[in-house]
């Protein structure tokens, strides 16, 4: 475990909802306040398929690290908009298959910096780290992940769920140049965010609940929006698609079905 140094006691707003702390209900974890499950339910009236969202997007994870570990030998993972822990966290889906593989997450939420010990248990062979910051300033980001990761070998970057955060595009695409142009050559970016293709007005109505509740806003992009994080990248097979539909594992029911969250692997040069 990576210590950066005492930080001051996190303040959790237990009146407003939180995002990760909804998501943290919608896939059956137990760090959520009575806020988060009402906004949550009123969102799942509206939008009942962000449940499988959810989880669907949470399985991508788990595959997109796999595969990253076991097939392209990555060993070093950045993993900024971390959320609250759960099962199958970048580090011990890596660390699974290569115990010394080294993590770093990054988040700002206050909840997710009272979890952080779940997120730093390390096998020996390896290491894990965790940053207070926001997706917003990658400058410290990356600085601050260079006490752990060797920027001079391959890094897994793991945007997943976060860039929806950023509203503007410009300022979404900068930060996403500023990251990539700091990973070696042999780097991946994994990366899903929120659409509105598959569920229209239904996605849209569940981001209005949210938005008039006074979460922090969101954005929904196109798969082609989400494809521009790409820029840059070789994106690999099946491109950009429906996190249930990025090499789903073999199933009796047959292909899933799509769902409102889209997402890819590209490959730094």
């Amino acid at each position: 475990m990576t210590d950066y140094g005492t930080p001051p006691p996190p303040r959790i707003d237990a009146d407003v909802p939180h995002s990760a702390r909804m998501w943290n209900y919608w896939v059956g974890g137990k760090d959520h306040y009575a806020i988060d499950r009402e906004i949550g339910d009123k969102i799942v009236e509206v939008f009942p398929d962000i449940i499988e969202v959810a989880r669907q997007s949470r399985a991508f994870l788990a595959r997109a690290v796999t595969y990253l570990t076991r097939d392209a030998g990555v060993r070093q993972f950045l993993d900024i908009g971390t959320g609250l822990p759960t099962h199958n966290n970048t580090h011990e889906v890596a660390q699974r298959i290569a115990p010394e593989a080294r993590v770093v997450y990054v988040d700002n939420d206050p909840l997710v910096l009272v979890h952080a010990e779940a997120l730093l248990t390390s096998t020996p062979e390896g290491a894990t780290a965790y940053i207070d910051a926001d997706v917003r300033d990658p400058d410290r980001i990356l600085a601050e992940a260079a006490r752990t990761l060797d920027f001079s070998r391959p890094i897994g970057l793991m945007m997943l769920g976060i860039m929806g955060n950023v509203v503007d595009n410009d300022q979404a695409y900068g930060i996403m140049s500023t990251l990539l142009a700091a990973l070696p050559s042999g780097s991946y970016m994994a990366l899903n965010d929120g659409t509105s293709v598959v569920h229209g007005d239904a996605r849209e109505e569940a981001i209005q609940v949210w938005d008039e509740r006074g979460g922090a806003p969101y954005t929904s992009r196109t798969p082609a929006q989400i494809e521009r994080f790409f820029d840059g990248l070789d994106l690999l097979d099946p491109g950009v698609v429906s996190v249930s539909r990025w090499r789903p594992e073999d199933s009796a029911w047959g292909i899933p079905k799509e769902v409102d969250a889209f997402c890819g692997l590209g490959r730094k040069p």
